[in-house]
């Protein structure tokens, strides 16, 4: 069980930035976002400045085009492999990032799935099931896993995706505060239901918001609902060992928000912190 960083919480310009901000705060491993390697940051180079700094990439992140966050409705409608229109550039998006992972040997890749319908017999939820089929196999041919971000639907949901999926290379990347900020129950018992397809985990707190269908408010570790001495009990009982990646998506100040999620997880891990 190790510890990092999510890149994006740090808002690097480039890769000398992300090594500095990293260093800062007082960790040494990350995970990655691998669509600004392949847009602009020149692939291979940003490795080699993680490298040369000792900073390890515990797994990578690709973001799907088109994503809006602005409100639930956007984000329903743009989220992940829904949309037609994003698809065929998503699809050609993951094989390059496939590249990326192979050569660096990143062995995890995490993304939004977007909103999966509850309904089984749903035709989107057909279709959408049947795109995660074919970026999981981009990624299994580079060698890669891939875990589905929660929060987007339930735990309930999202074991009966799995289930139906039925690929022990598709696995849970579990975010507690999204299953807050998303009105999507309880992120414990959520836990303890996706606890054997969890293949990582955020570090992530937030307060539910009182108007149904509004975002909450994401929050620094230890000040949202999220029950860390519970999540972590969880942990404990199904002896899950994962590495715990800390994403601050809120706030203007990042580095400071990260060293206190950091100094939490060293008083629940027994002083690790990296």
């Amino acid at each position: 069980m190790k510890v990092g960083v999510c890149s994006w919480s740090l808002c690097p310009s480039g890769p000398e930035d992300l090594v500095e901000k990293v260093r800062a705060t007082g960790l040494d491993a990350i995970q990655l976002a691998l669509d600004p390697l392949r847009l602009d940051w020149g692939g291979s180079h940003a490795f080699d400045a993680l490298e040369a700094a000792g900073i390890e990439v515990l797994s990578g992140m690709m973001m799907m085009e088109g994503e809006d966050y602005s409100t639930f409705e956007t984000i329903r409608i743009t989220g992940g492999v829904r949309p037609d229109q994003t698809w065929p550039g998503n699809i050609r998006a993951a094989e390059e990032n496939a590249r990326i992972a192979a050569e660096a040997g990143i062995e995890l890749i995490t993304f939004h799935a977007g909103f999966i319908p509850h309904g089984a017999t749903d035709p989107q939820r057909t279709k959408m099931l049947g795109r995660l089929r074919q970026l999981t196999a981009v990624f299994q041919d580079a060698g890669c896993r891939v875990a589905l971000e929660t929060g987007q639907e339930s735990a309930e949901t999202l074991v009966e995706v799995l289930l139906e999926l039925d690929q022990p290379s598709i696995g849970v990347n579990f975010d507690p505060a999204n299953m807050i900020l998303y009105g999507m129950g309880d992120p414990i018992v959520s836990l303890d239901l996706l606890a054997p397809y969890i293949a990582q985990l955020h570090v992530k707190d937030a307060l539910p918001s009182d108007q149904p269908g509004q975002w909450g408010s994401e929050e620094p570790a230890g000040a949202g609902a999220v029950d860390w001495q519970a999540f972590f009990e969880v942990l404990d009982r199904h002896q899950l060992d994962r590495d715990l990646i800390i994403e601050r998506e809120a706030g203007d100040q990042r580095i400071d928000d990260v060293i206190r999620a950091r100094e939490l997880l060293s008083v629940h891990l027994g002083g690790a912190n990296g």
